[in-house]
C-alpha cells in the first residue's frame, strides 16, 4: 500500500506565520487566515447571489478559500511587496506556486487528484468565484490591519 500524505502536509498549515516582515502583536498563521478568509468569500457570495442576483456557488468559494495559500506549506509566505514587486518576480513566484501544487496533489491517490486540482488550480471558469475569493482574502488583510492598530501596533497602518 503506498503512503500518500496530503493530509498531514495540510495539517501543516498552522505551522507557516503570516505579516514575516510585520512586527504583529498577534501572529497569525495561514491556518487561521484561510478559515477567515473562507467565511469572508462564503458571505461575499451569498451578498453576491441574493442582493446583484448571481449564481456563484458559496461552498466551492468557502473550500477555494479553505485551500487559497496552501501551496506556502512548501514555499513560505513570500511578503506581497517582493512577490510583487516586479514582472520577472511575479512570474517566478507563479512557476513556484504551480510547482508546489503540483507537489501537494502527487501526495493524494489518483482517485482524489482531479477533485483536489479543481480546488487548488482553479481554472478561468471560476474568474468571478476567485475574484470574491481575492477580495475575501484583501478583507482579511484589512480585519488584520486593523486589529493591528487597536492594539497599539502603528506598524500595520500603511499595509
Amino acid at each position: 500500500m503506498e503512503n500518500y500524505h496530503f493530509f498531514a502536509i495540510m495539517s501543516r498549515m498552522k505551522y507557516i506565520n503570516r505579516w514575516s516582515l510585520m512586527n504583529n502583536t498577534r501572529i497569525e498563521n495561514i491556518s487561521e487566515h484561510s478559515l477567515t478568509v473562507a467565511i469572508i468569500a462564503h458571505a461575499l457570495c451569498v451578498i453576491h447571489n441574493k442582493k446583484l442576483g448571481g449564481n456563484i456557488n458559496p461552498e466551492r468559494a468557502a473550500v477555494i478559500a479553505m485551500y487559497h495559500d496552501c501551496t506556502e506549506i512548501i514555499t513560505g509566505d513570500l511578503p506581497t511587496p517582493i512577490k510583487y514587486s516586479s514582472k520577472t518576480l511575479r512570474k517566478a513566484y507563479a512557476d513556484i506556486e504551480a510547482e508546489a501544487s503540483n507537489q501537494l496533489l502527487s501526495a493524494l491517490p489518483e482517485y482524489l487528484r482531479d477533485e483536489y486540482e479543481k480546488i487548488i488550480t482553479c481554472g478561468s471558469e471560476d474568474t468571478k468565484l476567485l475574484a470574491l475569493v481575492k477580495a475575501a482574502d484583501k478583507l482579511s488583510a484589512l480585519i488584520k490591519c486593523i486589529e493591528e492598530e487597536q492594539m497599539g501596533n502603528n506598524e500595520f497602518v500603511r499595509a
